[in-house]
């Protein structure tokens, strides 16, 4: 019976699956140095990045090249040494007001008086203040409505008396309240997808305080989205979000990060754009459209997954000195990188597994009958 005992066990293995990402552990590439970088926003049309660093805009391309941008006579010149976060136009039109975000033109916070929204053109002009944000005594967050729930509008969010603001901007720079009641929120924002469980459509934005991951509904709505076990509190915890575009593991490309300089903090940072490929993440188990969430201090990050419930995916687990700031930004390759990046982003290649497993399954069932069957036959002849 030993014979029996371990073709059952082979059957039973071969019917275990496989985790995704199992003992996957990426960590983030070094990629760019640039002056007090804080924020990246785009990619913009032409597939570049913009950055910024220490009151200066720039340009950088998937392939490594960097340009100053918005610079002399007519150029950003806002708010030195401060963290005026930023967001690029994706050019959408806003509906109830008849008008559109121009593609390409790059939003951001204005963190003096009067606080509010400053515009820089695509072509890098600064067309002065967008709008004026009262009622609040800073602004700490933006982002636009890709998704359509705000009507594709510009979303920022600061405090006020211990909560947080939240407004969207319309493409002529009108200002509409949608809650005067979120909790304590800053850092990198995003808005989520229809994909991602019953929170498709909300803002989405982290609290370093307590760690948690709340989303803010089109009517003001708050809940919680998750708390993911990584470390809590000022300068420390959840600063950075970003969904993965939707095609992002099959043409492939990279994740972006800002790590800052921040002399004399324990995550004393680097002044870089860090990097991870898509086949990174990939082999971490992230997918389309889940939510990547990195910490400020030592840029661990994990991804967030959304249906009928929401599950946590580990990517970066082992801290740094880093210092992450602002948004988690994606860039696509033209064409898909490897044909061994599509297969693992397809989910025909799961089916295959499946396949495989159920034929060997079969295999194993045939021999073991098979071999009964032998063994009733020779008793026979020896009887």
């Amino acid at each position: 019976m030993l014979w029996l005992m371990a073709a059952i066990a082979a059957a039973n293995l071969a019917l275990t699956p496989a985790v995704a990402g199992a003992g996957a552990d990426p960590a983030w590439q070094s990629w760019q140095t640039v002056p007090g970088v804080f924020d990246l926003g785009g990619p913009r049309s032409d597939g570049t990045l913009e950055v910024a660093g220490s009151a200066n805009l720039y340009l950088a391309d998937p392939a490594g090249t960097s340009s100053p941008f918005a610079r002399g006579v007519g150029g950003y010149h806002e708010d030195p040494g401060a963290e005026a976060y930023l967001a690029v136009s994706p050019g959408a039109r806003v509906s109830a007001a008849g008008c559109d975000f121009n593609r390409d033109d790059t939003f951001l916070l204005r963190l003096h008086v009067p606080i509010g929204i400053e515009r820089v053109d695509a072509p890098g002009q600064n067309t002065g203040s967008f709008a004026n944000v009262i009622g609040v005594t800073s602004l700490n967050g933006i982002a636009f409505d890709t998704t359509g729930g705000f009507d594709h509008r510009l979303l920022a969010t600061g405090p006020s008396g211990g909560k947080t603001v939240v407004v969207a901007i319309d493409c002529s720079g009108n200002v509409q309240v949608i809650t005067k009641s979120a909790p304590v929120l800053e850092g990198g924002l995003a808005v989520a997808p229809s994909s991602f469980g019953s929170f498709g459509g909300d803002l989405i934005a982290p609290d370093e305080l307590s760690g948690r991951i709340y989303a803010i509904a089109p009517d003001g709505t708050v809940s919680v989205v998750t708390r993911p076990s990584l470390p809590t509190g000022g300068d420390i915890g959840v600063e950075s979000v970003g969904f993965v575009p939707s095609g992002f593991m099959t043409s492939g490309g990279a994740a972006y990060l800002a790590d800052r300089k921040t002399p004399g903090n324990p995550h004393p940072g680097t002044d870089a754009i860090l990097r991870l490929s898509s086949t990174d993440l990939s082999a971490a188990g992230v997918r389309d459209g889940d939510l990547l969430v990195a910490t400020e201090g030592g840029a661990t990050m994990v991804a967030v997954r959304c249906a009928a419930s929401c599950i946590v995916i580990p990517v970066v687990s082992a801290p740094t000195t880093a210092h992450g700031e602002g948004h988690v930004v994606f860039t696509h390759n033209a064409t898909p990188s490897s044909p061994s990046v599509i297969q693992k982003a397809t989910p025909a290649r799961s089916a295959t597994s499946g396949s495989g497993s159920n034929a060997l399954i079969a295999i194993l069932v045939v021999v073991v009958l098979l071999a009964f069957a032998g063994g009733i036959i020779l008793g026979r002849r020896r009887t």
